[in-house]
C-alpha cells in the first residue's frame, strides 16, 4: 500500500497548494456534501487552481453512503471528462471521504485523490488509513477497497462549524485509540472536558490520536493482524448503528462505537481480566457524554445477527478485538452468544435502561 501523508495544517491554504502542486493532474474535481458545500468549500475556492474546478455535492448523512450516491459520483466524473490523470478532492466528514475515496479508487480503475476531513470523526478515523466504501444491504461499510488518499489535510478550524453532538461523536474514536495505546494516552484523553470543547486544547490530542492510527496502519495496512485493534468497540457498535437505522432512530457513528465499547470492555473484563476500575471509568465517561440508545432483550437476537455479518469474522464466528488492559490488544477473540447477551445486559444496566 502506498504511503499516505497526513498533515495537521498550520497554514491550510499553503499546504493545499503544496499538495495540489505534487500532482500533474489534467483536471481536478471536488466532492462535498450539502453542508460542506456551504460551510467549507469557500475556503478551498480561495485557491486559484481550484477556482473553476467542477464540484459535486451529495446529500449529507450516513444513510446516503450508498450505491446510488456512488453511481452519481461516477456519472459526474464521466460527464465532466475525468481521466486516469485527474485528481479528486473529497471535502467532508467520514461519509464523504469513504464514498469519495471509493469512487476515486474505482473510476477508470483508480484516480488519485486527496482527503480533507471537515469533522473530528473524519480527521481521526475515516479519512486516515486508506479504508473506503459504502453501506450495502443495511450493513455498515459492506463494500469497499483499501486504497489510501495521497494526502490527508486536516484543518481543525473546520471543526468550529460542528454541533456538540458531532464533536462528541468524533471523540469516541479518540477514546478508542487511547484505550488500545497506553495508560498515558488514556489519562490525557479521559481528562478532556467533553462538555465544553476547547479546539485549541483539542489540537494536540487530535495529532497524537492520528499518530496512533498511522502507527498501526503502517504495521498492518491490509488488516491481517494488528490493524484489527482499530475495530475495538465496532463489532457491537456497528450492530447498534445498523439497528438504529432499522428502527428509524438513526444515531451518529461515534455514539454507536461508544456504546459498543461498553459491551466490549465488559467482555474484556470478563474474559481477559481488563481492570474493573478502568471499565467503570470508561462507562461513566460514555454514560455522561453519550447517553444511551434504547434497546431491550427483544433486540438481542437481531443485534447478534447483525454482528455475524462483521467483516472480521472467520467461519461465521463473531470475532472481537478485546483488551487485557490498556494497550494490551488481543485480536481474534471469539465469545459465545450467552456472553454477548451478558454484555448487552451490562450495557443496559450501565446506561440506566
Amino acid at each position: 500500500m502506498s504511503t499516505q501523508a497526513v498533515i495537521v495544517c498550520r497554514d491550510f491554504l499553503s499546504e493545499l497548494q503544496k499538495s495540489i502542486g505534487n500532482h500533474t493532474a489534467e483536471s481536478i474535481f471536488i466532492l462535498t456534501d450539502e453542508n460542506t458545500y456551504t460551510l467549507c468549500l469557500p475556503l478551498l475556492k480561495q485557491n486559484n487552481t481550484l477556482a473553476n474546478s467542477p464540484v459535486f455535492s451529495i446529500r449529507a448523512g450516513d444513510s446516503h453512503k450508498n450505491i446510488e450516491a456512488l453511481a452519481s459520483v461516477w456519472q459526474f466524473l464521466s460527464d465532466n471528462g475525468a481521466t486516469r490523470k485527474s485528481l479528486v478532492i473529497t471535502l467532508g466528514g467520514g461519509m464523504v471521504t469513504d464514498l469519495g475515496g471509493f469512487a476515486a479508487s474505482t473510476f477508470k480503475r483508480g484516480v488519485r485523490y486527496i482527503n480533507i476531513p471537515t469533522t473530528l470523526l473524519g480527521a481521526v478515523d475515516a479519512a486516515v488509513g486508506g479504508k473506503t466504501g459504502i453501506n450495502f444491504n443495511g450493513l455498515k461499510n459492506e463494500v469497499g477497497v483499501i486504497n489510501p488518499a495521497d494526502t490527508v489535510l486536516i484543518e481543525t478550524s473546520f471543526f468550529a462549524s460542528l454541533d456538540h453532538q458531532n464533536l462528541v461523536s468524533g471523540y469516541a474514536e479518540i477514546l478508542k485509540h487511547a484505550l488500545i495505546d497506553s495508560d498515558s494516552e488514556w489519562e490525557k484523553v479521559s481528562a478532556f472536558n467533553l462538555q465544553q470543547f476547547d479546539l485549541d486544547n483539542l489540537r494536540p490530542i487530535v495529532e497524537s490520536s492520528i499518530a496512533i492510527k498511522e502507527k498501526i496502519v503502517a504495521l498492518d495496512p491490509y488488516e491481517k493482524n494488528i490493524r484489527k485493534a482499530l475495530n475495538f468497540g465496532h463489532t457491537v457498535g456497528h450492530a447498534f448503528e445498523s439497528i438504529s437505522y432499522e428502527k428509524e432512530q438513526a444515531v451518529l457513528h461515534g455514539y454507536a462505537v461508544a456504546w459498543g465499547m461498553i459491551c466490549e470492555l465488559y467482555l474484556s473484563h470478563k474474559l481477559l481480566g481488563f481492570p474493573k476500575a478502568i471499565l467503570l471509568q470508561a462507562v461513566r465517561i460514555i454514560k455522561e457524554s453519550y447517553g444511551s440508545f434504547v434497546i431491550s432483550c427483544n433486540d438481542y437476537e437481531r443485534l447478534y445477527e447483525l454482528m455475524t455479518h462483521d467483516k472480521k469474522n472467520d467461519n461465521k464466528e463473531i470475532n472481537f478485538t478485546l483488551l487485557g488492559g490498556i494497550g494490551d490488544i488481543r485480536t481474534n477473540q471469539n465469545t459465545s452468544q450467552k456472553e454477548i447477551f451478558e454484555a448487552l445486559d451490562f450495557y443496559c444496566d450501565s446506561v440506566g435502561l
